[in-house]
């Protein structure tokens, strides 16, 4: 079949897609007019965040048989439009979920200890220990929200350092170990030290945790999202940092990133929330790159021939 790349993947997945028969197509640079018109001829699509793929982008697709997402998140898709016409989706979680926690680990390790201030301040020529004693992770409780495969590989890493590991999860139930205690959102909330959300983008977690959401913590706590920015409502995060009720947080994605970014600047409300954003010393900042390593770019990619060709040998595409 023709496999149009709408985003640009490891090319190890057209290499055994071609090698396979099929005809791979590169539309990484093509506009959604043109995308529209060339997507009329293809069986499968590969992509990752740049476009949205709703019923009219994928309406005159009528070859098309399955959607392939380099990554895990699927909220660019109309998935409701697919199970309607019966097309296959995949994704490729196992392939970045090792650099999400690994990234998540190191957020929250710079932000306990201070690391990106000191290393400004050592470069500037101040040498202040004292005022810069910082938090050891050791002893505390680290909350997971979501424990599919990005919250279970931050459990791992966790392993390490002598923290008790609680996890929550509405969809998931019996997943608890000797190293991970399953516990219901209150419990969490209770006890948590830090919580970590690794969690889909959906209306029912958009904008979850917010004023409501922080006040139920029963102690101050740090908050690390790597999953998805609008699941936090950045303003009540603020608040809560301003009111003592959150220690800091780790943010690798915002509630408006890229194509949305413009647009909340030129608003005045938008603009006041970044602002206060980019001035918080008690946020720790990283351009959505926690699944992004080297090795998870050719992970994703390999995982999706793997499961695409699996299922074209069975006869399930």
């Amino acid at each position: 079949m023709t496999i149009a790349f709408i985003d640009t993947v490891h090319p190890v997945l057209a290499e055994r897609l071609t090698v396979a028969g099929h005809t791979c197509l590169d539309l990484s640079g093509d506009d959604l007019p043109t995308l529209k018109h060339k997507l009329r001829e293809a069986g499968g699509i590969v992509v990752r965040g740049r476009v949205l793929l709703d019923r009219a982008l994928l309406d005159d697709a009528r070859d098309l048989r399955f959607i392939a997402r380099a990554g895990s998140g699927l909220e660019n898709i109309d998935r409701a439009y697919c199970a309607q016409r019966g097309i296959a989706l995949y994704n490729s979680p196992e392939g970045n979920r090792d650099a999400v926690a690994e990234h998540a680990i190191g957020m929250l390790l710079a932000l306990l200890r201070h690391l990106p201030r000191v290393d400004a301040e050592v470069r500037s020529g101040r040498w202040e220990r004292r005022a810069n004693t910082g938090h050891e992770l050791n002893g505390s409780t680290v909350g997971i929200i979501g424990f599919g495969q990005m919250g279970s590989a931050f459990a791992q890493r966790l392993r390490g350092f002598d923290v008790r590991t609680i996890a929550y999860d509405k969809y998931k139930q019996g997943f608890g170990t000797d190293a991970v205690e399953e516990v219901g959102l209150d419990d969490l909330l209770e006890r948590s030290d830090t919580i970590s959300l690794h969690l889909p983008l959906t209306r029912e977690t958009t904008g979850l945790v917010d004023a409501a959401f922080l006040a139920r913590c029963a102690k101050p706590v740090r908050l690390i999202n790597t999953a998805r920015g609008p699941i936090v409502d950045t303003a009540a995060l603020l608040d809560a940092i301003d009111a003592g009720t959150v220690l800091g947080a780790c943010l690798d994605v915002l509630e408006f990133e890229e194509r949305s970014l413009l647009g909340l600047r030129n608003d005045p409300a938008g603009a006041g929330i970044l602002q206060r954003l980019h001035a918080c010393d008690r946020v720790l900042l990283s351009p959505h790159i926690a699944g992004v390593t080297h090795e998870s770019y050719f992970k994703m990619a390999n995982i999706l021939a793997d499961k695409i060709l699996q299922d074209l040998a069975d006869g399930e595409l």
